[in-house]
């Protein structure tokens, strides 16, 4: 290389003549010729040789016709019965080359742009570690953390477990820490949430009904298209949870209501904005909450038992025991279990809900007044107790 650029040096900067190089290069005449009529630096090219995987290079198509994954270890196993020898490098260089051209065509994406109130993915989150609710006992739980898709601004409420009323108070609390509702709200294929074939349940239909909003429904197995509240779930995994402690599932919600607002204001990397900043743009554009959201709330009817208590996740909550016997209406949201007789409209009980398990919550005054009903029953007749000595008379 260097020689040829010597050459040219000589001839076409210097204006030496051939035979003045041959002189003082000492090289050969034909040497200097090509070196002047060549256009590029000379290249040492030798005649390929042969691969040991050319014999079965139509046998390791075959293959991969039928399985584009095979394993490059399975594939040298397959063809070492027929003679190959060829190592690991060789073969996996080739299929690093060829595998692209018998996979599925990738898929392709494009850049979405949202506007201002357009729409709000909905993702749901399990963080590592159990939650405490108290009485020495915790208690894994779920995060519903929403995304607005224009600003990137984030909400989060923790529910602990995925009925759908739970889910659909999370989303009532995402909303609500937003402060406006989206044309849309976009959701997975979660259970409760959507029904089958792309269609919502019928609860989650009846609260986007109320709220006067539209849903979305993602394709299985299709993550990308709400990747905004994907990518910010995965910041919440690695940046929220490591390294805090909580004392209760309310100083859980705290936390991660204080986490959101540092988020929120936050630049964003992509948009090279604060999302605080464009929520301000996009919170016009949105519908504006409701006086009072959709109630989500458990509602059923039993009847008050002997035992003056009804059931809900593992919990007893005390009723109140002059209702014995009458038909009641249940209802248990995020924070209240409370029930009301359906004749009178009597309180049959107001516990505040309790998330640690198998507990009896029993109110003071439903114990002061099952006491005073034992009390005041009447006392019952004395049965004569004949001595055993009168039956032994009557026998002999």
């Amino acid at each position: 290389m260097e020689q040829w650029a010597e050459v040219r040096r000589l001839h076409f900067v210097k204006g030496l003549s051939q035979r003045e190089i041959h002189r003082r290069t000492g090289l050969h005449r034909d040497t200097i010729r090509r070196a002047l009529s060549s256009d590029g630096p000379p290249v040492y090219r030798r005649a390929p040789a042969g691969s040991k995987l050319d014999p079965f290079k139509d046998e390791i198509h075959r293959l991969l016709r039928e399985d584009p994954k095979l394993p490059g270890v399975r594939l040298r196993e397959l063809l070492e019965p027929l003679g190959c020898s060829a190592g690991k490098t060789v073969v996996d260089d080739y299929l690093r080359e060829i595998r692209p051209l018998f996979a599925p065509r990738p898929r392709t994406f494009q850049r979405t742009i949202y506007r201002p109130g357009e729409l709000c993915q909905f993702d749901l989150w399990q963080p590592r570690e159990a939650v405490p609710v108290g009485h020495g006992q915790t208690r894994h739980g779920w995060v519903v953390i929403a995304c607005l898709g224009y600003s990137r601004a984030g909400a989060g409420v923790l529910v602990f477990s995925t009925q759908t009323e739970d889910l659909l108070a999370g989303i009532a609390g995402c909303l609500q820490r937003l402060g406006a509702l989206p044309q849309t709200l976009v959701w997975d294929r979660q259970a409760g949430i959507h029904g089958r074939d792309g269609r919502p349940s019928e609860a989650f239909a009846g609260f986007c009904g109320q709220l006067r909003v539209g849903w979305q429904f993602c394709e299985k197995a299709d993550p990308q298209a709400k990747g905004a509240v994907e990518r910010l779930q995965g910041y919440a995994e690695t940046n929220f949870e490591p390294g805090r402690l909580f004392a209760n599932e309310l100083d859980f919600q705290a936390q991660l209501d204080g986490w959101f607002a540092k988020v929120n204001e936050r630049r964003h990397k992509t948009l090279r904005e604060r999302p605080i900043d464009r929520l301000a743009v996009e919170l016009p554009a949105m519908s504006p909450l409701p006086a009072e959201l959709p109630d989500t709330a458990r509602r059923w009817v039993t009847r008050v038992p002997p035992d003056p208590h009804l059931r809900f996740d593992t919990n007893d909550y005390s009723l109140d025991p002059r209702l014995v016997g009458r038909r009641v209406e249940v209802r248990v949201d995020q924070r209240q279990v409370a029930a009301v007789a359906l004749d009178t409209g009597e309180i049959a009980c107001q516990h505040a809900r309790s998330f640690a398990r198998h507990r009896t919550i029993t109110a003071l005054e439903h114990a002061r007044q099952l006491k005073t009903q034992r009390r005041s029953r009447p006392v019952e007749t004395a049965v004569e107790v004949r001595p055993l000595d009168r039956y032994d008379a009557l026998i002999a």
